[in-house]
């Protein structure tokens, strides 16, 4: 097949894909049309697609001056690239205009002179069926499989697996396969069953939408205003920050939860294991992030010292003074100031991925069990530092409300009392410099006034 690709795109060099060329390329075009089960005019742009086969970012324009012929010539084909996209054979994106690339698992079949076949749709148990929904939006992810492709996929295995708890419940939520959010619906599940992530964010979800689309921009405003329908319908909630509700974090709600994975067992994801196990660097998105000078100069100088070369100057260093050959760093700062987008950023331009870690669900009421899983967390993260080629990035997230915890026993009314001596602080003064040590004194007065002697009212 490799050599029908060759010689049909030899033929194609300065034909302008015209008449004299379908007439000397007939045979090849033939053999390629009924091995891929593919008309011959669509052969033709598959095999100029598979001649750049290493390029992710194939566009029409590229083949102009290689043809012969304006681009209008060659937008005629989109009929007979649709029916690439449709196959599986080729993957279409619109983030940056449209372009193209070939899946490798495409490429390999074709090495063995075989048609790419994708995976059928079958009927499966609920952890077989979210493996495969992780399958699918890894790939969207990285660019490796079309949106509509993906949406055509999801909705074919729901349909496959009507039996299963998980899809009967989700009729509780309103939501239909046929619906504009149904995608969206099984991304915040993926996330939480494959992932236990209870701190979904936008970059989470961006992926699933063109750059710039309107039904992004209408879900996100839904959901960032408390109007969106997973909102309405408790599907989902905000998380809390600090004791301040977060509107560009999301966690499935502890009802949601318990009526669409009741056939799953979870417990083996709450607590011990961090979010995503690892998340990639290739797929966190890059962003913009402003600071003060002083900080800037902060971010900048870690991102530094984490490229490979020079951490692994600093941990022979460290070795030959007999310290800990390795460091850490403290973020601090008010809800909403990029704590956590800072981590990611750093993360993706360094090349190291990322283990995410919400210390909160850590704890446990349980004498012993925080301290197990804490040593769970880094026996773990040891064993990905041993096989990662870069040692990743290990993040403890919301730690300092745990901290404070472990000191405290408030009751529900006590720690509405700190949230509202800190809430008019930070209205009155601004943001404290130091939000830890401001807190500890108002759970210390706190606790002077629970201890005064209360009066007893009877009858």
């Amino acid at each position: 097949m490799l050599q029908a690709f060759e010689i049909i795109v030899d033929k194609a060099k300065g034909s302008s894909l015209g008449e004299k060329f379908y007439q000397e390329a007939d045979p090849y075009l033939g053999f390629v049309s009924d091995k891929l089960c593919i008309s011959k005019r669509a052969s033709a742009i598959m095999a100029l697609f598979a001649d750049r086969c290493d390029d992710n970012h194939i566009q029409f324009s590229d083949y102009t001056d290689f043809l012969d012929c304006r681009i209008l010539s060659l937008l005629r084909y989109s009929k007979e690239t649709e029916e690439l996209v449709d196959k599986e054979y080729v993957c279409r994106s619109k983030d940056e205009g449209l372009y193209y690339c070939i899946p490798m698992e495409v490429m390999e079949a074709f090495q063995q002179n075989q048609r790419y076949i994708p995976s059928d749709v079958e009927e499966f148990t609920a952890r077989e069926l979210f493996d495969k929904f992780n399958e699918l939006f890894t790939k969207c992810r990285r660019r490796k499989l079309d949106r509509q492709i993906l949406k055509k996929k999801l909705r074919a295995l729901v349909r496959k697996n009507e039996n299963l708890a998980f899809v009967k419940a989700m009729s509780s939520f309103d939501i239909d396969v046929e619906d504009t959010e149904f995608s969206l619906f099984l991304l915040f599940c993926t996330l939480f069953v494959i992932d236990g992530d209870d701190d979904i964010r936008y970059h989470d979800l961006e992926f699933l939408y063109e750059e710039g689309e309107a039904a992004w921009r209408w879900a996100k405003r839904g959901l960032s205003q408390g109007d969106h329908l997973f909102l309405v319908e408790k599907f989902i909630e905000y998380t809390n920050d600090d004791g301040f509700v977060d509107r560009e974090s999301f966690k499935i709600t502890d009802d949601a939860k318990k009526l669409l994975f009741s056939e799953l067992n979870l417990s083996s994801m709450r607590g011990v294991r961090p979010k995503g196990g690892m998340l990639s660097f290739e797929d966190i998105k890059p962003k913009q992030l402003f600071y003060n000078s002083k900080e800037r100069k902060q971010v900048d100088e870690l991102a530094t010292l984490l490229e490979e070369e020079h951490y692994q100057s600093i941990r022979n260093r460290l070795r030959e003074t007999n310290f800990r050959s390795g460091f850490a760093c403290l973020f601090y700062g008010a809800p909403g100031t990029g704590k956590t987008e800072t981590v990611l950023q750093i993360a993706r331009k360094t090349g190291r991925d990322l283990i995410q870690v919400n210390v909160s669900e850590v704890k446990s009421m349980w004498v012993g069990e925080s301290e197990k899983n804490i040593k769970g967390i880094f026996d773990d993260y040891k064993q990905k530092v041993k096989q990662s080629v870069k040692a990743p990035i290990l993040l403890f997230n919301e730690a300092d409300a745990s901290f404070l915890a472990a000191r405290y026993d408030f009751s529900g009314g006590e720690i509405e009392n700190i949230a509202r001596h800190y809430t008019i602080q930070t209205i009155l003064h601004g943001s404290p410099e130091k939000m830890v040590k401001s807190l500890t004194e108002f759970c210390e007065s706190e606790r002077l006034e629970g201890a005064r002697a209360k009066r007893k009212i009877g009858f």
